[in-house]
């Protein structure tokens, strides 16, 4: 049963320009508490743009944007995150001479100071961070270097480290790009444990059949702005959308 309910994050008549570029045209975007919303459109359409104005990485010229009904505009992207809202990247931003099981601790790591507590503090960040490997098919790997190995296995560092954050919030970059089915049946069964669990999961995706087969709802953007937002199935077979989506004349 999900535990959580309403809204995890909202963006409202959020704009953001670019010189002549409107990367955000008065966006209104719900987020909710137990679903994958899926966020589609052509290149360019502004959906990077939605996910750095979130993180706090990119301010916008108007408009609001809420996390659990407080304002994030005045906040910096780490009290952001601390405050629960994760984010992976296309580029995956691990720390590549850092081992697997150092990956996951260091973002279990509140403050700068988190070094100097006492060993039963570390003790239970260990063990989190163990059972976290486990559940992502990494416990093995927790001691090699995050450069030596797979990108499949990158992918599932980077979740690995979400996981580990405790976020109510994910935003997710084409996190199943590369992965293999057996690995895309793992990754989507993390996410749907977590979306059950109640986390707000908000995902760039170009994979067209990833998305109809994860996402609760899709958000369809273009040019900064949001076209429709529902159901699935209605959004990818609007044939106007699809056009919009491929390049084609309207």
């Amino acid at each position: 049963m999900n535990p959580r309910s309403g809204i995890a994050m909202q963006l409202i008549d959020v704009s953001k320009h670019f010189g002549g570029i409107s990367a955000a045209n008065h966006v209104n975007l719900s987020l909710p508490y137990g679903k994958v919303t899926g966020l589609v459109g052509p290149n360019g359409a502004g959906k990077t743009t939605m996910f750095n104005i979130m993180t706090g990485h990119i301010r916008p010229d108007e408009g609001s944007v809420l996390h659990k009904g407080v304002e994030l505009l005045t906040m910096s992207p780490r009290a952001i995150a601390l405050r629960g809202v994760a984010r992976s990247f296309q580029a995956l931003r691990l720390f590549s001479h850092m081992t697997v099981l150092e990956n996951v601790l260091t973002v279990m790591e509140r403050s700068p100071w988190s070094f100097l507590s006492g060993g039963s503090e570390k003790r239970l960040r260990l063990e989190k961070a163990e059972e976290i490997l486990s559940r992502v098919g990494l416990a093995g790997l927790r001691n090699e270097l995050a450069v030596d190995i797979s990108y499949g296995e990158q992918k599932f560092l980077s979740l690995a480290r979400i996981l580990a954050m405790e976020a109510d919030v994910w935003l997710l970059d084409e996190p199943a790009s590369g992965l293999d089915l057996s690995s895309y049946d793992r990754f989507f069964g993390i996410l749907r444990e977590r979306v059950e669990a109640g986390v707000a999961i908000c995902l760039i995706e170009h994979n067209l059949d990833i998305v109809r087969g994860i996402s609760d709802e899709i958000a369809f953007l273009d040019r900064g702005t949001v076209l429709d937002q529902g159901e699935p199935e209605r959004i990818l077979n609007d044939a106007k959308l699809t056009a919009i989506y491929f390049g084609e004349a309207v």
